[in-house]
């Protein structure tokens, strides 16, 4: 059933949601039509969806929300784990009054979305845009399981020391925006909603340091919860139609990272062979790359990842 609310696409209102001791930030886009609820990735806030947000707002009804520890949402009085984030959904579609969304998100969103329908039988869908997590050593095509968990452990590694990095607040300006505005025109990405998102993740130490959150500790703990997520039984118990949205394209490292570039190449290689064998004995999975795009997909391409949201939701009637 189609939802609607006061608010137009060019104008999202701010919200706050309370559950169980942690403010969630949410963004209600308005719009009328099928409900989604958008869901960002690790490290990131709910600006990466700005413009797809704005696009599909003139057909569907979009919220999104910073996940806890994320953005302007609270780190929580407890540890970082899933089944607390698909609480926190639940409470932000029941305050918005769209218990039946459909959550949809990109890289921890994704694994947020499967995991939120596969825990609530009335949700009609998800879509997962790139939310892979670390897979199993076997997925790693032409590679053995030690070189493999080797890699895991020293990727980790470089993921722990970024994790809660401070910085003075004069770096903002100087060095932290600017690189990521060098980011932006190299990827082809608006540089001001990569500047939003970076000023929506700013945390302040007692001392006066800077830092993007999440905030180590839950940070870590985050890490951690996806480093132990498979999603493979989860799709394969599902019944209801998913989305699965993969990127075509690896961004290398090369120099010093080059061993990163190898390891991610084997992996996408048996990750996208087993998705394929997934959807093909499910038919309620549907499997789309973007060929042009990066894991980034979300801010170098979001008419075209809006798009395929909508192919997706409109033929929902179709499989009912």
């Amino acid at each position: 059933m189609p939802s609607s609310a006061p608010g137009s696409p060019a104008s999202p209102a701010e919200f706050t949601v309370e559950r169980d001791g942690v403010t969630l930030a949410v963004r209600d886009h308005g719009g009328t039509g099928t409900p989604l609820l958008l869901l960002h990735g690790a490290s990131r806030t709910l600006a990466d969806w700005s413009v797809a947000a704005a696009d599909l707002a003139t057909d569907h009804r979009v919220v999104s929300m910073d996940l806890r520890a994320h953005g302007r949402s609270g780190p929580g009085p407890t540890p970082w784990t899933f089944p607390a984030v698909l609480d926190d959904i639940e409470a932000v579609l029941e305050a918005r009054g769209i218990p039946e969304a459909i959550p949809v998100g990109h890289s921890l969103g994704g694994m947020a979305a499967a995991l939120y329908a596969d825990a609530h039988p009335h949700t009609p869908a998800a879509v997962n845009l790139d939310g892979v997590g670390h897979g199993r050593p076997e997925q790693y095509v032409g590679l053995d399981r030690d070189t493999v968990l080797q890699g895991l452990a020293r990727a980790r590694q470089f993921s722990e020391a970024a994790m809660g990095t401070t910085f003075a607040p004069e770096a903002l300006e100087t060095t932290v925006l600017a690189q990521q505005a060098a980011m932006a025109e190299a990827l082809g990405i608006a540089p001001e909603v990569l500047d939003e998102g970076v000023r929506r993740a700013l945390g302040e130490t007692p001392e006066g340091q800077l830092y993007l959150r999440p905030e180590r500790e839950r940070g870590l703990e985050m890490l951690d919860r996806m480093k132990e997520l498979d999603l493979f039984p989860v799709y394969r118990r599902l019944t209801r139609p998913v989305l699965i949205v993969r990127a075509g394209r690896l961004v290398a490292q090369g120099g010093p990272l080059a061993w990163f570039d190898e390891l991610m190449a084997a992996y996408v290689k048996g990750l996208d062979r087993d998705l394929r064998r997934l959807a093909a004995a499910h038919p309620h999975i549907t499997l789309h790359t973007v060929d042009d795009a990066s894991h980034a997909m979300l801010l170098e391409r979001p008419h075209a990842v809006a798009g395929l949201i909508r192919s997706f939701t409109t033929g929902l009637g179709s499989r009912s």
